[in-house]
């Protein structure tokens, strides 16, 4: 009679201790968005680093429905820098052969060293035709090699007047073979061209200035750095009037097991009228894993030097999404070493998307939400159910026992 009472009670429990024990929290951040343009990008700022997962796979932006926004991650910008050099050819022959037509052209001037081509561009009044075109090479005249095929088209004012060759020639002398000319086609110029694109990659550095407390014991000077955690670091320089050469050390972990130990020499001079000063500690991409960062310098038996501020430079990534003007978007954040990036199908046509213009948004209010410590539970309410609950039941037994 009382077994259906006492498994509601059990059921009670297992509820509440569950509610307690999965009780989720996030970090957020307003994202402000300004311009017309589809993408945006924020630049992250060291809060949101210093509180999320060092793979930054906890991030998610959420728009004002609540819904997931897909985005991806950005740590450079690139500029395409071409170098193009043009070769002028001329017609020395053309005739049919096989019911193909063909033409012979050879480089215009004599060059006085190798000359390599990417790819072969024409002009010509021709207009609504596409035709495939064979191109052979040789550098006698007599001896042909094949190089490709492909298509050259005037259609509807969309040409495609070049051949792209899939890797580059050295020929002096050049065919096209056409299947047939009915078309009555004519080249005005046919030139030779060598193309190469160098990419100049730009990542995004940021400067902060740190809190620091600075320690002097055992001959040396202790400078703990804090609110690193998570940053990938480019270098830390020291501020100081002071006048020394001294070495500093840091110690960068690997991993776990493995420590990189970093030592530079710092000084800052003034001899003869002249100033000569390097006191920055170069760090290369070292993210600290724990809350603070130290670095040491050795003052042996001189008096530590005085420090008037730390700067700290890292590499920052920025995170770009679709965005809507008017619409309210905020990044979620927090701690979470059981989660894993999300994947999107954005990241997959991530460089046609910066190729474009893209607006720059910037970070907003931060607000914090403390973890829950579960150590610290509150078993009150819980005692309260179950006495609640058993009190009945001892009565509704002793009632039974008694009618006994």
């Amino acid at each position: 009679m009382w077994k259906k009472p006492l498994s509601i009670l059990f059921t009670l429990v297992l509820v509440y201790c569950f509610a307690n024990t999965s009780i989720s929290f996030a970090h957020t951040a307003t994202i402000e968005i300004s311009g017309d343009n589809r993408y945006k990008s924020v630049r992250l700022v060291p809060q949101i680093y210093n509180a999320s997962n060092s793979d930054l796979s906890d991030l998610l932006i959420k728009n004002s429905k609540g819904e997931n926004v897909p985005y991806f991650l950005n740590t450079s910008s690139k500029k395409v820098h071409t170098n193009r050099e043009t070769y002028p050819m001329k017609l020395i022959n053309s005739y049919v052969k096989d019911n193909s037509f063909l033409f012979d052209y050879k480089l215009a001037a004599i060059q006085k060293r190798d000359m390599v081509s990417t790819s072969i561009e024409f002009t010509t009044k021709n207009t609504n035709f596409a035709k495939e075109v064979g191109v052979y090479g040789s550098h006698d005249n007599i001896h042909w090699d094949y190089i490709q095929k492909d298509k050259i088209y005037s259609i509807d004012d969309k040409p495609k007047l070049a051949i792209n060759f899939m890797k580059p020639q050295k020929f002096t002398h050049y065919r096209l073979k056409l299947a047939n000319n009915l078309e009555q086609i004519s080249f005005d110029t046919v030139n030779l061209i060598h193309s190469t694109e160098e990419i100049e990659k730009t990542y995004f550095i940021e400067n902060i200035e740190p809190k620091y407390n600075v320690e002097s014991k055992n001959k040396k000077t202790t400078i703990i750095i804090e609110d690193l955690k998570n940053l990938r670091l480019c270098d830390v320089t020291i501020h100081t009037d002071s006048m020394f050469k001294r070495n500093a050390q840091a110690l960068c972990w690997i991993s776990k097991q493995i420590v990189h130990s970093i030592s530079k020499d710092i000084y800052s001079l003034s001899l003869n009228g002249t100033s000569y000063a390097d006191t920055t500690i170069p760090l290369d991409w070292y993210i600290p894993y724990s809350e603070n960062y130290s670095i040491t310098i050795v003052d042996a038996d001189d008096k530590p030097i005085t420090i008037n501020s730390i700067t700290a430079r890292y590499y920052a990534d920025e995170v770009v999404f679709e965005g809507t003007a008017g619409e309210v978007y905020t990044l979620e954040f927090g701690r979470d070493a059981t989660k894993t990036a999300p994947v999107y199908d954005i990241a997959r046509y991530k460089d046609d998307v910066l190729k474009g213009t893209i607006d720059r948004a910037a970070i907003g209010a931060i607000s914090y939400t403390p973890e829950k410590n579960n150590t610290e539970r509150d078993y009150k309410p819980l005692f309260n159910i179950v006495v609640t609950a058993v009190a009945p039941l001892l009565g509704i037994v002793i009632l039974l026992k008694l009618k006994k």
